[in-house]
């Protein structure tokens, strides 16, 4: 289930930064609930429309991002916080809500991003940030997939996913988060097999830091 969000602005300027903010206003319209700290089951894209006028951004025509979950529940608990409180944060404000119904995904399988795609690994003491053009990044993306899938019962052998490397603009891209770098891709997805795990993808969102704003797709 997904949620598509317009947002006014009162003309006050974003940090490019500004994803923590996101994040912690996302986590306010939730409220207290078993969501926080564990595997995510949603996912949410960046905020779009910004200008860049001296290192800042400007939502002069306002903005518009989505979120989505698995669970039908935890879409309707954000609502009703949206409804409590829809002030976002430097001067950004909810002024509607357009609820999306999950669509049939039967003869779908390219996936474009909406928010960087991050995938990480340990290695020892280090953290491996893996990108698009890695020969496992595919098999890192079903592994954690996997992971997510076996949380709710869904089971698929026909399963399978890649980076869509033909695509002309492909790119790294580097997030700051908490102080953090994540090193994140910017390219579309390959999904192939049942209708209902291309449509848990779609509100899941693909590899790791979800709950964070990354790896959600359209």
């Amino acid at each position: 289930m997904r949620i598509h969000l317009k947002i006014k602005s009162d003309g006050q300027p974003v940090p490019f930064n500004h994803q923590q903010k996101l994040t912690g206003t996302i986590h306010k319209w939730l409220g207290e609930n078993r969501e926080h700290g564990s595997v995510s089951l949603y996912s949410f894209s960046w905020l779009t429309g910004g200008k860049n006028k001296e290192g800042m951004l400007y939502f002069e025509s306002g903005s518009n991002f989505f979120i989505s979950a698995h669970e039908p529940h935890i879409i309707k608990r954000i609502i009703e916080g949206i409804k409590q409180e829809p002030q976002m944060f430097d001067g950004l404000k909810v002024e509607e809500i357009i609820i999306q119904e999950n669509p049939d995904f039967s003869d779908t399988t390219h996936f474009h991003p909406a928010s960087p795609i991050y995938i990480k690994r340990r290695e020892g003491d280090r953290i491996n940030p893996i990108l698009f053009n890695d020969p496992k990044a595919g098999e890192y993306l079903k592994e954690t997939l996997l992971t997510k899938m076996g949380k709710v019962g869904l089971d698929d052998p026909t399963f399978r996913i890649s980076f869509d490397l033909s695509f002309p603009y492909k790119k790294q891209k580097n997030v700051m988060y908490n102080n953090l770098n994540n090193i994140c891709s910017w390219c579309p997805v390959i999904i192939e097999g049942k209708p209902e795990t291309k449509l848990f993808a779609w509100n899941v969102g693909l590899g790791n830091s979800t709950g964070i704003g990354l790896g959600a797709i359209q």
